[in-house]
């Protein structure tokens, strides 16, 4: 250890996960040099990511979170990242698709291979060999949809794990820990109950005021930190009220970022998009905003219209692993027989292997022969696709044409079918 200056202290190979959340005006963790060189500093409260908008377009914008580990180039999309590993792909297949950021998935991770464990070795980031920033989940939808045996109070979910049975007990507090100084996460999320939908109105509002709840118990778990950052995550089903009531008592409270969760869940398409009108206008401008669980391409095309910043969904990849294959005009099932003589690839304009240099006819072979390698390499594809997009929709907005690309996009995706709205 070495002094710096008065106000700071170095140490070398400090990973932040080892170092837990302190009171205001005591030590702060914050990245120095690097995801793997940290500094204490006497911090007088945390830090949110500067958030910079470079160009607006009606309520659509285009700007960078910057992190420690990486900027983040908004309007972005995060590919899933379930139980460190985005399905069949490496690391560095990821991030050759343009990707800034990725999501974990906290219930997955606590049951394997377990928070103190990856503590134990470095956090996820070192884990997965993932040097660019980790946004993190809570796994609260997780035991909603997948834990068996669950029992919810006001503090926290008593569920049994889906992988071996075994009992596990998640507060805020603890999806707070195992984020934050476990996984290691870079943006931490707000234990949240996200009921499906449609859901009776007395059901989604106490889950909006249990939710709030949680948020307060989390920030204050969360503590003082410059180097991770805490979003909220706006709740309230499709009920404008209770939307704008959740969004502004999350404001109040003060975080980094506001997710808007709780859809994607049954509710349909033109419902979301209502509700994304009712919401963004009650969240602050100058912070990140993430969609959760969003979607097919033109869920996101329509999302950013809306003023929306971030996103995630595990569709590129589960599609990729059944065959399709994501464009303008929708999927593509590369099983079908028309695709066995066809020559061409599934797009040479992108600057991936995967979507120039293999033919159809190769990629339907794989898959009639039931071979991985068809599996990677539509998933591979369908990542590049969905960072192509994002990289589309950005250019779009900095010139002011976001009507004009909306509107194209809307009648391709439109004229191909149902599978693609």
């Amino acid at each position: 250890m070495r002094f710096h200056n008065p106000d700071a202290l170095s140490l070398d190979g400090v990973s932040p996960h080892t170092l837990l959340p302190l009171p205001p005006g005591r030590l702060a963790v914050r990245n120095t040099t690097g995801p793997d060189r940290f500094a204490i500093g006497w911090g007088r409260g945390s830090v949110s990511f500067p958030f910079t908008v470079h160009a607006t377009d009606s309520a659509a914008r285009t700007g960078v979170l910057h992190t420690p580990r990486g900027d983040i180039r908004t309007p972005a999309f995060m590919p899933v990242g379930t139980a460190g590993t985005v399905k069949a792909l490496t690391a560095e297949q990821v991030a050759q698709t343009g990707a800034d950021i990725i999501l974990g998935n906290t219930y997955h991770l606590m049951l394997r291979p377990g928070g103190e464990r990856l503590a134990r070795l470095g956090g996820l980031h070192r884990f997965m060999g993932w040097e660019k920033p980790i946004l993190t989940d809570s796994g609260g939808y997780q035991v909603m949809s997948l834990a068996q045996l669950r029992k919810l109070d006001a503090d926290g979910v008593t569920f049994r794990s889906h992988v071996d049975g075994s009992m596990h007990r998640l507060t805020p507090e603890r999806a707070t820990e195992l984020q934050a100084d476990m996984i290691g996460a870079d943006i931490v999320m707000q234990l949240d109950e996200c009921p499906a939908l449609p859901a009776p109105r007395d059901t989604v509002q106490k889950a909006m005021e249990l939710s709030l709840a949680w948020a307060e118990r989390c920030k204050r778990a969360f503590g003082q930190r410059q180097a991770q950052n805490l979003f909220a995550i706006v709740q309230g089903g499709t009920d404008a009220e209770l939307r704008r009531h959740s969004a502004e008592a999350l404001v109040r409270e003060g975080f980094d970022g506001y997710a808007i969760g709780g859809l994607a869940v049954g509710e349909g398409h033109d419902a979301m998009l209502a509700t994304l009108d009712v919401t963004v206008p009650h969240l602050p401008s100058d912070r990140p905003r993430y969609l959760m669980g969003v979607g097919k391409p033109l869920d996101i095309v329509e999302s950013v219209a809306r003023g929306i910043d971030m996103f995630d969904c595990v569709l590129p990849t589960r599609s990729g692993r059944h065959g399709q294959a994501w464009s303008d005009a929708g999927p593509i099932n590369i099983s079908n027989a028309r695709f066995a003589e066809d020559v061409s690839p599934l797009d040479e304009a992108l600057d991936c292997p995967a979507s120039s240099l293999y033919s159809k006819a190769y990629l339907h072979h794989l898959f009639k022969a039931g071979e991985i390698l068809g599996q990677v390499l539509l998933s591979w594809h369908n990542l590049a696709y969905y960072q192509g997009l994002m990289t589309r929709l950005r250019a779009a907005i900095g010139a002011g044409r976001l009507q004009d690309f909306h509107d194209r996009f809307a009648e391709g995706v439109r004229a191909s079918g149902p599978a693609a709205t």
